[in-house]
């Protein structure tokens, strides 16, 4: 990898985001009434997109949103335009990623969404979240935050509405949790801002509907696992090649598994959980491929993971996978509405670095690279420890805080003058380590209780 090109600075990034930045400061304090440094912020977002397609409609929206007579109509063009800013920043550092790995972009383009239907709900959830625009999040109350409720509850019946019923569903809870808006001394408003403006645009015809998806048939080869976890739910994201059985170009591909949670499951326990759902976690577990026939893949990359189409293959070493097949593997396209800088999560292979002393770092030819071992998860062996003696590293290349880093997937390092490798979703498909085994055996007392006690209620 040239790291030298990620280090380099990225011509107009600075000022996109700050456009962005001051536009969601206008949604602090609400566009019902807005002050002067609102208005501000709005002609900010204006400037930033002066030269593009949208400058009128934009430039129009901020005039009657600075005038606190804003519709859902004009919401909606400065919930487009904010979205445009952190797709071309995201398009601009992706670039620089491609540049950098020398690998291939992928060559289709994603699919049109198919017609919406529900308007009728759809325009629901649009008044709700334009309410919450106007009244700002130093406004929000828990009568307005609770109109979501009866909006979602009618959207989850609706496959083509889950998407957008369920990011209404967490941003209500997360504002439920800040009310009062008015005693609230700080709020995350890049985030905040990111969910209300994609959901402005998840309510417009044809926007949240299911992804259009092909068929795969042909090798896959696993890369390693990105554990996501929350008090009520964990997600296993399992990052592989995958190489055509017609021979045409691999490219990379991703297949998750969601779960709930209970809080007192954490740790190795997690896998418990996840293991039932999709075999591919075993296969990970045991270096093993996958044969996949017919299996639905969405032209993002993303299978729709079905066991019965996925058959374990034969032996496949990770570290084997990232340096031959990795390096020629074309990257997936990105939808419209993921473009977004924090969405960057790019499999990369770097060997022959050297690590930093304190906050662990690889340096590449004199380039240093952040690594985040934030994000390593509990629930495998893998530590700072490993990863500060490794030489050689799959990891996800992630844009965050201004800066490129690195989260570790899998490493090669020594371990009592022995080379292993190590692996964050190593226990994915059970384990003997003894450290695992503990934390496997705790969650499946935890489970059994809960249960018990859930059969219990149930026979009431």
């Amino acid at each position: 990898m040239r790291i030298d090109v990620l280090t380099e600075t990225v011509p107009g990034l600075d000022e996109a985001l700050a456009a962005v930045d001051a536009f969601d400061a206008t949604l602090v304090g609400g566009l019902l009434r807005p002050q002067p440094a609102q208005t501000a912020g709005l002609t900010e977002l204006v400037n930033a997109v002066a030269g593009s397609p949208l400058a009128g409609r934009v430039a129009e929206a901020a005039e009657k949103a600075a005038a606190g007579a804003a519709s859902e109509d004009h919401l909606v063009v400065l919930a487009a335009a904010r979205t445009a800013l952190l797709g071309a920043a995201h398009d601009a550092l992706t670039a620089r990623i491609q540049e950098a790995t020398g690998r291939p972009g992928g060559d289709e383009s994603v699919p049109e969404p198919e017609g919406a239907q529900a308007a009728n709900v759809r325009a629901a959830a649009r008044s709700w979240l334009s309410d919450l625009a106007r009244s700002g999040w130093q406004g929000i109350d828990h009568d307005l935050v609770s109109g979501a409720a009866q909006i979602v509850s009618a959207m989850l019946p609706d496959p083509a509405l889950r998407r957008l019923a369920t990011l209404l569903d967490g941003f209500a809870a997360e504002l439920a949790a800040s009310c009062p808006g008015a005693t609230t001394e700080r709020f995350p408003v890049r985030r905040w801002a990111d969910l209300w403006s994609r959901g402005m645009l998840l309510t417009l015809p044809g926007a949240g509907g299911p992804p259009a998806a092909g068929t795969a048939t042909g090798r896959l080869l696993p890369l390693g696992v990105d554990l996501q976890e929350h008090a009520t739910a964990v997600q296993a994201q399992v990052h592989a090649v995958f190489e055509p059985a017609d021979g045409t170009t691999a490219r990379l591909v991703r297949a998750s598994v969601s779960v709930p949670k209970p809080d007192t499951v954490v740790g190795a326990g997690l896998w418990q959980l996840l293991r039932p759902h999709m075999s591919l976690l075993a296969a990970v577990s045991e270096g093993r491929s996958m044969d996949l026939a017919g299996m639905p893949v969405s032209a993002e990359g993303d299978l729709l993971w079905n066991d019965a189409q996925a058959h374990a293959g034969e032996p496949a070493d990770a570290f084997a996978t990232a340096r031959v097949a990795l390096p020629t593997a074309a990257d997936p396209v990105v939808a419209p509405l993921d473009r977004h800088p924090a969405r960057i999560a790019v499999p990369v292979f770097l060997e022959g670095y050297a690590t930093g002393d304190g906050a662990v770092t690889f340096t590449v030819a004199g380039q240093a690279l952040a690594v985040d071992t934030d994000r390593v998860p509990a629930a495998g062996p893998l530590t700072p420890e490993a990863i500060a003696a490794s030489g050689a590293c799959i990891a996800l290349l992630r844009w965050d805080d201004g800066t490129y880093r690195v989260q570790p997937l899998a490493v090669e390092t020594t371990v009592r003058k022995k080379a292993v490798t190590v692996h964050a979703g190593a226990w994915a498909g059970g384990t003997t380590d003894k450290n695992g085994v503990k934390a496997e055996k705790a969650a499946t007392d935890a489970v059994a209780v809960l249960r018990e006690r859930a059969g219990r209620l149930l026979r009431k």
